[in-house]
């Protein structure tokens, strides 16, 4: 009898979802929505992108034909295009320099705004504002009368300091300087995200560390920063993403202006699009091959 209700039991564990399965089903629920429309309204134009950065597209009264050329275009990206190379050049190099300084700039925001003051709440909306009216001609803007860059940095003394410093630590920090406004302006999503992750974080565990005397700096580095890991991880690979598809950035501009050449419609400009995409694929494997939880990885 015994025997027999030790079997039952047995089969009523094995039914029954573990906690992981359930989450990594729930998690899945949320995302079907995404992935019916993906499948329905993205997985087409894609496809047909790829097809045409392999085409020659000719328009006429009786709608578009295409002709196989290969990788004609992708050649020519490289070989023939003086302003293309130059543009992703530099485009990369925006993506790769602001994203650590917007991912930093953001956690310290969050570490700010996690603190107990008055108004806090108001501080919180203030640096969220620009995720709600941020739009192309915005930024534009910003950009086109250098509003996004401290008024004459030069006249500043730390700004002479650190020009006179070694060019390894001078760019980043000068970069700051040129760009503060459009770094904040990125910061919005990842500021709110760790915030998240700042106040799940247990009160016990910071008072247990204050009363065996641990630092603020200390308990950063021992309990805020292991548990911000993942959060890095998905602010980094947003940062990417959401600088990536800034429209004023140069390759996008470079895109929209290509589309119409002649004797190169829509072709070329798909080809260039593939082009970007996989420098900008293999910048976000890079990040997550780095910043990844490989305990986790190793479990």
């Amino acid at each position: 009898m015994k025997k027999r209700n030790e079997k039952e039991k047995t089969k009523k564990k094995n039914h029954q979802l573990s906690l992981h399965q359930r989450n990594a089903l729930e998690g899945y629920l949320f995302l079907a929505p995404w992935l019916v429309g993906l499948a329905l309204f993205t997985l087409f134009p894609v496809v047909y992108s790829v097809i045409l950065s392999m085409s020659d597209v000719q328009m006429d009264p009786t709608g578009i034909k295409t002709r196989f050329v290969g990788l004609q275009w992708y050649r020519e990206a490289f070989t023939l295009d003086t302003t293309f190379p130059v543009s992703l050049l530099d485009t990369m190099k925006f993506v790769l320099l602001s994203t650590p300084m917007i991912v930093v700039s953001a956690l310290l925001l969050a570490l700010l705004l996690n603190g107990k003051f008055r108004g806090r709440s108001v501080f919180r909306g203030v640096f969220f504002l620009p995720v709600v009216i941020i739009s192309g001609p915005v930024i534009q803007e910003l950009l086109t009368t250098r509003a996004a860059a401290v008024i004459h940095p030069e006249s500043f003394i730390i700004y002479d300091f650190i020009a006179s410093l070694p060019v390894v630590l001078s760019a980043p920090l000068l970069y700051i300087f040129d760009n503060i406004v459009l770094i904040l302006w990125f910061s919005g999503v990842q500021v709110v995200l760790f915030l998240a992750g700042l106040q799940k974080i247990g009160q016990p565990i910071r008072e247990a560390a204050s009363i065996d005397g641990a630092s603020p700096w200390q308990m950063f580095w021992k309990i805020d920063l292991p548990f911000l890991k993942s959060l890095i991880l998905l602010n980094t690979i947003y940062t990417l993403v959401q600088l990536s598809a800034f429209s004023s950035n140069e390759v996008n501009q470079e895109v929209v202006n290509k589309m119409t050449l002649v004797g190169k419609t829509y072709g070329y400009s798909a080809a260039l699009s593939w082009i970007y995409f996989a420098c900008m694929l293999l910048v976000i494997g890079a990040a997550f091959l780095v910043l990844r939880d490989r305990k986790e990885k190793a479990k």
